[in-house]
């Protein structure tokens, strides 16, 4: 049996448990044993993003030794966390060639759910089923970063009875991008108001994405809206027989 590191990101974590859970159940229906390092924390990607690079080293460091003391590829529930543990490690470490040369080790091991399931496991259907029209919204760091798109789209694309309906703008930033939400907030709700318009126009009744935190935005504009449309992980879908 395959082994592997779940990096369970802060926000499912804290707010998306489910997610995690549902992780799990997809890789160990596909014969992977997920083991999970209690003492790993925040991946250091909001200090980074916000250029605040002194604060974000010690987490990155931390998040590294942890990692050091396990065996076996890293999977996470968001192509954000996963690149920047892949690249912007790269970025933080790269005036310490001692750090450099073990971030370069733990980047080597990290993977997005979808695209490990895809590309490192060459599987597109888990024998997921689920009744009704799906739309799917493309998170920016997975899409732009590290150009995940295929992956999820295969593997909806395989879910028995789902019905899966393009997203009008599906590219468009949902408006939550981290610290962006909190520094540019009114783009940011011109942009989640574009987004929820576009999803009614599909008529689906779920939008599936790849991270929880386009997860939370989407669906806290959805709540405030009072309307009836939800917001799930890809990992929910796929858990889901």
């Amino acid at each position: 049996m395959t082994h592997i590191q779940l990096f369970v990101t802060c926000l499912v974590d804290s707010f998306h448990p489910q997610i995690g859970e549902a992780m799990v159940g997809v890789l160990n229906r596909l014969d992977i044993d997920v083991d999970f390092a209690h003492s790993q924390t925040c991946c250091g990607q909001p200090p980074f993003s916000a250029g605040l690079r002194k604060d974000a080293r010690p987490i990155a460091q931390h998040t590294i030794e942890v990692f050091e003391k396990t065996t076996g590829d890293i999977i996470s529930p968001s192509g954000s966390c996963a690149h920047m543990m892949k690249h912007g490690y790269m970025e933080l470490f790269a005036d310490d060639s001692r750090w450099l040369t073990r971030a370069q080790s733990l980047a080597s091991r990290v993977y997005e759910f979808t695209e490990y399931i895809v590309d490192k496991l060459g599987v597109t259907d888990v024998g997921a089923r689920w009744e009704g029209m799906l739309a799917y919204h493309p998170s920016c760091h997975a899409l732009r970063a590290m150009r995940i798109d295929r992956q999820p789209r295969a593997l909806l694309a395989n879910v028995r009875g789902a019905r899966i309906v393009e997203l009008p703008a599906a590219e468009d930033c949902c408006g939550f991008g981290g610290i962006f939400s909190v520094e540019h907030p009114e783009l940011s709700a011109e942009w989640l108001k574009r987004k929820i318009t576009n999803l009614e126009t599909t008529q689906s009744p779920t939008l599936v994405t790849l991270e929880a935190g386009c997860l939370m935005h989407i669906a806290g504009g959805l709540h405030r809206q009072k309307k009836q449309q939800r917001v799930i992980h890809i990992a929910e879908v796929l858990n889901y027989r």
